[in-house]
């Protein structure tokens, strides 16, 4: 009798986001010294279940909103969604990120609204938004635009 034995992969998928922060207020350069936090503050729902939908392992782009307007880095979601622990209502969510890699160049919002691959991009289409879904190849774009 032969046996066959199948190699069974299992791939997972990895979600691509951007997340913004206020330099001031939270910048890349403190993220880095820090190793690790919570993304709290956020209060949209939109944001708030795009938190929810976040996975271990998941990328995110790193954006200075208001000053600067550029991404700066890359970042890992290393814990899920749980309660934020500065908010008083339990529906407000938090992940927890550690940077993974400060870009070469930092990726302007002049530079994302000029590419015609990322006219769709929810960076544009909702900038208010603190927390927003990117597909990958947006994310790859961003990446390949830094290196140049």
């Amino acid at each position: 009798m032969t046996i066959k034995f199948v190699n069974l992969f299992i791939f997972a998928t990895v979600n691509h986001w951007l997340i913004k922060s206020e330099p001031f207020k939270y910048s890349w350069s403190q993220f880095e010294k820090d190793q690790s936090t919570f993304w709290d503050g956020v209060r949209n729902y939109q944001a708030r279940n795009n938190l929810r939908e976040m996975k271990l392992g998941d990328l995110c782009l790193f954006y200075h909103s208001n000053e600067g307007k550029e991404v700066v880095g890359v970042a890992e979601v290393i814990k899920e969604h749980y309660p934020d622990p500065t908010a008083d209502d339990e529906q407000w969510l938090v992940v927890d990120v550690k940077p993974k890699m400060k870009l070469r160049n930092t990726v302007t919002l002049a530079q994302i609204k000029s590419d015609s691959r990322l006219s769709n991009i929810g960076l544009i289409r909702q900038g208010r938004l603190s927390v927003i879904k990117l597909s990958k190849e947006e994310f790859n774009i961003i990446l390949s635009l830094s290196e140049n």
